[in-house]
């Protein structure tokens, strides 16, 4: 929503020469300005909502009836971040609204001695765009899956769970512990979630949900098994698309045709597809463009013409597609998880995709799904399994790392855990969190620049995502106990992307490391904005810092990181309770409530 930091921004002017040649008496009037359909200008008492995000606002700028030889104007949106201009006595210019709310535009016009006027103003109201026709949370103890599409008078297209489909409490939204509203609810709600098996389980509709002759838009998050030498489908309507896994690009895919033809287009992401870790599929229609999109974890990833699609009289598949080869059949099942799908009646601009893909729940939370939680507690032999997400990874312990107590003990020479298996998509938003007890006499003997390696991930270009601590130069302190001056090891921890060539981009604490004493430390990513955010103790530690993504399913790793086949950047410590999300965190309030035992 456009807010008052941003009405404010259109309310500030220009910086004008340090001059008093031009009197104010002689510059120009403030100008008229006319605003175009659908959108109407707010009056002191009627401000209409019309239009919505992505919907142009067009405005025409002439000059006051006092003003001649005006030749251009400077103008702002509320949502732009500088001032813009256009020639002309008269002109006409469109801003694109990329959320709903109030909006100001300020215009000033120009005459031939290059001096702006005095400004006018034009306020208006963006609607909320079109809800979705069909929403489907799978969290219903039984029985079909309930439409909860927002569209006033819109048919419910509940969807029949079949074969090897049922739900499993590993939905998307994760524990809940409010409502949309912000309000904690009597008990936390553990997600449910459609799980298929990957030779009949399926969900279907009665009948079509989307009028693929009109623009539409997809969303669906899904956490593939296994992703091999088969295709897999997500969502279908017969005849019209196929939003799926191709096992050949080894990538996602959109599939647009036009019924009863085999004129089609295959879009494809740029990136590979990750199994055994949560990713937002989406994908939209513009029809009267004739332009199709396709988007992987709320970032466009491909874009191209597309036939027209035409009238289908199919339902709605998740989890399988109809092929096209006579005779038609259903194939190609999907094996793992789909929730939280959505279909709209409407092409989404970018800023919403990217909005389904944070699944905001309100009030700053943001919905995080747990998929690795690891406790030492009780636990012995070369194995610590999750007990506690329901997914049950394990990590393998190597060389010097132990089992002692509640504690992994990790001995800085060759000690490491690794789990089997990416846990996470790398250009997904992530929340990881654990509580470090650094050895303290170990670290003093660091050369500077040493690091060691609380949790690390291996992407596909070699660098490496991760937490970890990096010594500095020692420091003079005075010592209470000898009344003398002594030296004590300096080091700060790191949160973000190690480069192959070494260098990084990381967010880096505020103060030195405290030794010998637990910290708890936990790393937010948050893909839509490219952000991520370092929390030691429950406050944020130096501001969010924009890195590049890092796709590829490399490998979780406790306490070192590899360099090809070899383990690296050993970390003296014991680490007790690691924990990894699906999702970013929207506060240090929503990770109190995470990590609360």
């Amino acid at each position: 929503m456009a807010t008052a930091t941003m009405l404010a921004v259109a309310a500030a002017a220009l910086t004008l020469p340090a001059t008093t040649a031009h009197a104010a008496s002689t510059a120009p009037l403030a100008p008229r300005i006319t605003l175009a359909a659908p959108y109407t200008e707010c009056l002191a008492d009627d401000c209409r909502k019309a239009g919505g995000p992505g919907v142009a606002a067009t405005f025409a700028f002439a000059p006051n009836e006092a003003d001649s030889e005006i030749v251009a104007y400077q103008y702002i949106l509320s949502s732009d971040p500088t001032w813009s201009s256009v020639a002309g006595e008269t002109a006409t210019v469109t801003r694109i609204p990329q959320e709903a709310g109030l909006y100001r535009l300020k215009v000033r016009a120009v005459d031939g001695t290059g001096w702006p006027g005095q400004s006018a103003y034009l306020d208006f109201m963006v609607a909320s765009g079109e809800g979705a026709i069909g929403r489907w949370h799978f969290d219903e103890a039984d029985g079909a899956a309930l439409d909860s599409g927002t569209v006033e008078g819109s048919t419910r297209h509940h969807a029949t769970l079949t074969g090897g489909a049922t739900r499993d409490e590993r939905g998307r939204r994760g524990v809940r512990t409010h409502d949309s509203e912000g309000v904690p609810l009597p008990s936390p709600a553990t997600d449910r979630g459609l799980s298929l098996d990957g030779s009949t389980g399926h969900a279907a509709t009665s009948g079509p949900v989307v009028n693929t002759r009109e623009s539409y838009t997809l969303s669906a998050w899904v956490r593939p098994d296994t992703l091999g030498s088969t295709d897999r489908t997500v969502l279908a309507q017969d005849g019209g698309f196929r939003l799926s896994y191709d096992a050949a690009e080894g990538a996602w895919t959109l599939l647009t045709s036009a019924p009863g033809t085999t004129d089609h287009r295959t879009l494809v992401a740029e990136q590979p597809a990750t199994p055994k870790a949560w990713t937002h599929l989406a994908a939209t229609y513009d029809a009267p463009a004739d332009v199709a999109r396709l988007y992987v974890n709320g970032r466009l990833q491909a874009v191209d013409t597309a036939p027209g699609t035409g009238a289908t009289d199919g339902p709605l598949q998740f989890g399988r597609a109809l092929s096209k080869e006579s005779p038609a059949e259903y194939t190609d099942y999907f094996d793992g998880s789909i929730d939280e799908v959505a279909v709209w009646q409407r092409a989404l601009i970018d800023k919403e995709i990217a909005d389904e893909a944070r699944l905001m729940l309100g009030d700053g939370r943001n919905a995080v799904e747990s998929v690795g939680a690891w406790s030492a507690d009780g636990a012995s032999g070369p194995v610590l399994t999750d007990t506690a997400s329901g997914y049950g990874h394990e990590l393998a312990l190597s060389g010097g790392a132990a089992l002692n107590g509640d504690n992994l003990e990790l001995d800085g020479v060759n000690g490491a855990a690794t789990a089997d298996g990416p846990l996470l998509d790398g250009a997904g938003s992530f929340t990881v969190n654990t509580d470090v007890t650094l050895d303290g006499a170990a670290v003093s003997t660091w050369d500077v620049g040493r690091a060691g390696q609380v949790f690390a991930r291996r992407t596909a270009d070699g660098s490496t995502w991760g937490l970890w601590y990096e010594a500095a130069p020692m420091r003079t302190v005075f010592d209470p106990e000898t009344f003398e001056e002594k030296l004590v090891p300096v080091g700060y921890w790191h949160f973000g992307r190690m480069n192959a060539d070494g260098t990084y981009d990381a967010v880096v604490s505020d103060e030195a490391a405290r030794t010998d004493v637990p910290v708890e430390l936990t790393g937010v990513y948050d893909a839509q904005d490219g952000t991520i955010e370092l929390y030691v103790g429950n406050r944020r530690n130096g501001g969010a810092l924009t890195v590049a993504n890092a796709p590829g399913p490399g490998e979780f790793t406790v306490g070192a990181t590899t360099d090809g086949d070899t383990r690296t950047r050993h970390l003296p410590a014991r680490i007790n309770d690691i924990r990894v999300w699906a999702g970013a965190a929207g506060s240090s309030q929503q990770i109190l409530e995470m990590t609360a035992d």
